[in-house]
């Protein structure tokens, strides 16, 4: 498994749960000191960053992009894949189209979370989960073409009405028109939704593809009261090798939750 820490380049989401903020640079300066492996960027947009900006500070600190985050998309533009509006669907894809080629760029995968969107009042469930499907089938596709997986996080009941744990994620994927779309398993969500996370982990192990790696809380783990070390043991167990990605509030700082974070992945797998 490869550490990671969230850096975060959009001013509107001020309050969010990215460990780093605004100085791309330094970020990555301190998320290499620190020893992780790899950032997770959530940008504005696709070109809000050059790929030749980005790679030169790959090599210059010698890190990895994990994953790019598409939220901006809905926080900054109002733009969900299943918005009762067509016009708005399609500027949805074409966002996030635009986002899996920024992070295709540097061999990232992108990440629908929020840009998921919800079933609106008045709209039944099943309609608004047939436009999610539609788009995450256009958007695997399109991901498969250039050589990167599209990443499908399951968000709890507080931030979607339409999917809220894994296993549903994963047999709600399982009916896609392509193979390429896969997991994300937030151990916060999961914290609010799963009965067991080690057992979900476990039941859908083959699906998941990305860990967002916070504590019950939302700040860095260590500093909630998960069961980290069952969580650890099915991550193992299922053979996981991807990335655990800090995905937390900055608590109480952003060097000092990226320490804690550092300090909790070694922890509980090195």
């Amino acid at each position: 498994m490869k550490s990671c820490v969230t850096i975060a380049l959009v001013p509107q989401v001020q309050t969010g749960p990215w460990i780093y903020w605004n100085d791309l640079e330094a970020s990555m300066a301190k998320a290499a000191e620190l020893g992780f492996d790899a950032v997770e960027l959530f940008t504005a947009s696709a070109d809000a960053l050059t790929t030749d900006r980005l790679t030169a500070l790959i090599d210059q600190f010698g890190l990895n992009i994990a994953a790019v985050g598409t939220g901006a998309g809905k926080v900054v533009r109002g733009l969900t894949l299943t918005d009762p509006d067509p016009v708005i669907r399609t500027r949805a894809i074409a966002f996030i189209t635009d986002m899996i080629g920024f992070g295709a760029s540097v061999g990232a995968p992108a990440i629908i979370g929020s840009m998921q969107g919800n079933a609106a009042p008045g709209l039944e469930k099943e309609q608004a989960l047939t436009w999610l499907a539609e788009g995450l089938t256009i958007l695997g596709k399109q991901a498969d073409e250039q050589g990167v997986p599209l990443i499908y996080e399951p968000l709890n009941r507080y931030e979607t009405n339409l999917i809220n744990d894994l296993t549903t994620g994963a047999s709600f994927l399982s009916g896609l028109r392509t193979e390429n779309v896969v997991l994300l398993a937030d151990l916060f969500h999961m914290n609010i939704e799963e009965t067991s996370m080690a057992d979900s982990i476990r039941s859908t192990g083959a699906r998941i593809g990305h860990i967002h790696f916070a504590d019950s809380n939302r700040r860095p783990v260590g500093l909630g009261h998960t069961d980290v070390d069952a969580v650890a043991g099915a991550l193992k167990e299922i053979g996981y090798s991807g990335y655990v990605s800090a995905e937390a509030f900055p608590f109480p700082t952003p060097d000092q939750a990226a320490r804690q974070t550092i300090q909790s992945f070694q922890h509980y797998f090195n």
